[in-house]
């Protein structure tokens, strides 16, 4: 998730350009940790590193005291996404996938970015990999998956499926990050590379960090493979149930095939 090479600036406007670019992703790089998943993890009440502006945003505790009714705050948040035009990926978009699911829900997924089906219907993970997510929370986890959350780290698709750049994750950040805090998940699992070094602010691969339980504002998180790469590769389903078999301990869910 490295930054290419800025392009040289030829004049003004150009160079005012490359110095934002060159800002957003120092602000991104800035919240990514050089030594991995902390373990044990911080104090849920230190403060988050990498928030907009340099403050510190409110711990997200599993299990905190009740706040506001999720379902009405999390349609304040799509309402303030509105439209949004606060990056390039709008111009290419057709939907906003804002996610879906339970807003009281106890586990939430986090992927990287919509595809071309969910750019259509507006909806997270309805493609092929998101068959696999199915399959894995009901035939694997013998959960229903309207009982769970479903979002992405962006909300729009970039082009070509391409990997999201650095200030494209900066311009979504606030509205996921709202998003988890409206929802109050007991466990968050992020799929694949980018949501779970997202998650866990580290610059890690994932196949380092795939099944080290960690956290963000003091909700356990489980970095695991993405449906996608599980499509590729289907021998990393083996991993990938013994990552969502940790969760359903975590949740005290009883674990298919265990007594």
């Amino acid at each position: 998730m490295s930054p290419g090479k800025p392009r040289l600036a030829t004049g003004p406007s150009e160079r005012d350009e490359t110095l934002a670019d060159l800002l957003a992703h120092g602000r991104f790089l800035s919240g990514l940790s050089s030594v991995g998943v902390a373990w044990p993890p911080p104090s849920a009440g230190a403060a988050r590193p990498g928030a907009p502006g340099g403050a510190s945003a409110p711990a997200v505790s599993a299990g905190e005291s009740p706040g506001p009714d999720p379902a009405v705050a999390l349609a304040a948040i799509r309402e303030e996404i509105g439209d949004c035009r606060r990056c390039r990926l709008a111009s290419g978009r057709k939907t906003i996938v804002f996610g879906q699911g339970d807003p009281r829900a106890e586990l939430m997924f986090v992927g990287e970015a919509p595809g071309s089906e969910e750019d259509e219907q507006g909806l997270a993970f309805v493609g092929r990999a998101g068959q696999l997510l199915t399959d894995i929370i009901e035939k694997g986890m013998k959960m229903k998956r309207s009982d769970v959350w479903i979002a992405n780290v962006l909300k729009c698709r970039p082009p070509q499926n391409r990997n999201p750049e650095p200030d494209e994750i900066l311009s979504c950040q606030p509205f996921l990050e709202a998003q988890i805090r409206a929802i109050r998940p007991r466990v968050l699992v992020g799929l694949g590379k980018f949501a779970a070094q997202w998650l866990l602010r580290t610059a890690e691969p994932i196949s380092r960090i795939r099944g080290r339980l960690g956290e963000r504002d003091g909700i356990p998180v489980m970095p695991t493979y993405h449906p996608a790469y599980l499509l590729r590769n289907p021998a990393g389903k083996k991993d990938v149930w013994e990552d969502m078999k940790a969760v359903l301990r975590l949740l005290g869910r009883p674990v298919p095939g265990e007594d």
